[in-house]
């Protein structure tokens, strides 16, 4: 009987032990994990899970180009708004850092976050309606992928610093001695100006490869004037992304998106902005709207405004025409040095 009673405390303090959040997260976060369909392995993610009984909306939250599941920093923010607004949220792996083969937009991670939407709906009660994806820099990449990859999954896409070209990308920090180029030659095995297939694969993880598809998606893609010059992935890349989407007639000009990474301002007569309260922090310098399609150019550098995302995110709804003018859903306000997107 002892044994047993020894036995069944210890079960208890492991059980504790597990349900404490990783350093950095806030109360009420724990770590899983879920089956990956891909290649039967177990994937792990961090959750959070409302206690509200019925369905809720989930918040798929990705992490940056070098992080994985437990990257603290400005990912916690999405975890504080989801448990102050009794939200479910899951923060993948999909299998981590961008600098091996099964990363950087792989068939695997792709496969991966769309496991993860599979998991939360079976096991918590989901709003199928509402279910949202956000990240910025690396997560910025793979929402854009998902949201061309899988449009028919998300009420709202919000991809923040993206990277919508990887050979564009690798040529920029190869250029530049990044440590990025050498990222991406490990995930698509060479250089892509010097090895076919390492092309082929910078194309198939390339976002822009897919986003002719997410004319139906709630997307919203955002980027800082600065990025590229005190970041590291040139505003371009949002705006080309917005191009890749739109009809003909809705899209920026070559020489416009030149002119104004060049210039770091807008051409003339090409854009109308009005009052943005979410973007309070960061005025906005250039946006462009067509259909449910939006990109934002903003006074900032790489890095994700939290409340304008998660905001924007709250009032999407599947199937329903993207919304563009949008009260704050919640006070719920991002520190600031959390809003710095480190890859």
């Amino acid at each position: 009987m002892r044994t047993l009673i020894i036995l069944s405390l210890a079960i208890i303090h492991c059980s504790a032990e597990d349900s404490k959040p990783p350093k950095g997260w806030p109360a009420g976060v724990q770590e899983i994990t879920y089956l990956a369909s891909i290649d039967n392995s177990q994937q792990p993610a961090l959750i959070h899970i409302t206690d509200r009984e019925e369905k809720r909306p989930l918040l798929v939250a990705l992490h940056t180009w070098s992080g994985n599941y437990r990257q603290a920093g400005g990912q916690t923010a999405f975890a504080k708004w989801s448990i102050e607004n009794n939200w479910h949220m899951i923060h993948p792996n999909f299998r981590g850092p961008n600098n091996n083969p099964d990363g950087c937009g792989s068939d695997k991670a792709v496969q991966d976050i769309l496991d993860a939407v599979d998991y939360m709906k079976k096991n918590h009660s989901v709003d199928e309606n509402r279910i949202y994806l956000v990240g910025s820099s690396g997560g910025g990449h793979c929402a854009l992928l998902m949201a061309g990859r899988a449009p028919d999954a998300w009420a709202g896409v919000s991809s923040w610093v993206p990277i919508s070209d990887v050979r564009a990308w690798w040529e920029h920090t190869n250029q530049a001695k990044m440590r990025y180029a050498r990222d991406i030659e490990k995930a698509v095995g060479g250089a892509p100006d010097q090895d076919k297939k390492a092309a082929a694969e910078c194309t198939k993880r390339s976002p822009i490869t897919y986003l002719h598809q997410a004319a139906k998606v709630n997307l919203d893609i955002n980027a800082g004037v600065f990025d590229g010059r005190k970041g590291s992935v040139p505003f371009t890349h949002s705006l080309n992304a917005f191009n890749a989407v739109v009809p003909v007639d809705d899209q920026i000009s070559q020489h416009s998106i030149t002119s104004f990474y060049k210039e770091q301002k807008p051409l003339p007569g090409e854009y109308e902005l009005k009052p943005d309260p979410l973007y309070e922090k960061k005025p906005i310098i250039y946006r462009k709207t067509s259909a449910n399609t939006r990109v934002t150019i903003f006074k900032g550098g790489h890095e994700i405004i939290h409340e304008a995302a998660l905001n924007w995110l709250a009032a999407q709804r599947r199937g329903k025409p993207a919304i563009w003018k949008v009260k704050k859903a919640s006070d719920f306000t991002a520190k600031e040095k959390d809003s710095e997107s480190g890859l």
